[in-house]
């Protein structure tokens, strides 16, 4: 893994399908994002990703923009991962861990990366814009966010 690579855990008290079938709603995103920078759903994705998927979001980080993604890895209930024209990734990789709340529940480690390892010759760029701390603070919201939406009484966790 390259030293660029920015990474946070958590451990969530749901299985992990419960947590990937969140993450492979691209209508969650907003509701997910923990940097404040995705704003709506593009109309026209799909309802549920897949390997090769494209799915499109409106987003605002300093100025209003459109972002389109492709989904580039995909396993179900394990990893998801997708990219935009850049080429960094965005990847959820899912491990479940004994515990959770209360008898013969599961709990599962979800670790959010942020993989710029594609496009080596971006990487000044993203130091100077402070990218590898503030998505750090904003995957740590993120993560919190999903604990959050399965905590909920209707998530189905």
């Amino acid at each position: 893994m390259c030293s660029q690579v920015v990474a946070v855990e958590r451990v969530i008290d749901a299985d992990p399908h419960a947590i990937f079938e969140l993450l492979a709603d691209p209508r969650q995103h907003v509701l997910l994002d923990g940097s404040g920078s995705v704003r709506a759903v593009r109309t026209g994705n799909p309802t549920r990703l897949f390997k090769g998927a494209r799915f499109g979001m409106d987003m605002r980080l300093g100025v209003s923009y459109r972002i389109s993604n492709l989904v580039v890895e995909f396993h179900q209930d394990r990893r998801i991962a997708w990219r935009h024209f850049a080429g960094h990734r965005w990847r959820y990789t899912l491990t479940p861990v004994e515990g959770g709340p209360g008898e013969g529940s599961s709990a599962t480690l979800v670790r959010e990366e942020w993989d710029p390892s594609r496009v080596p010759h971006l990487w000044v760029y993203y130091r100077l814009m402070g990218f590898p701390e503030r998505n750090r603070v904003a995957m740590e919201a993120t993560l919190g966010r999903l604990a959050t939406a399965l905590s909920a009484p209707d998530s189905g966790a």
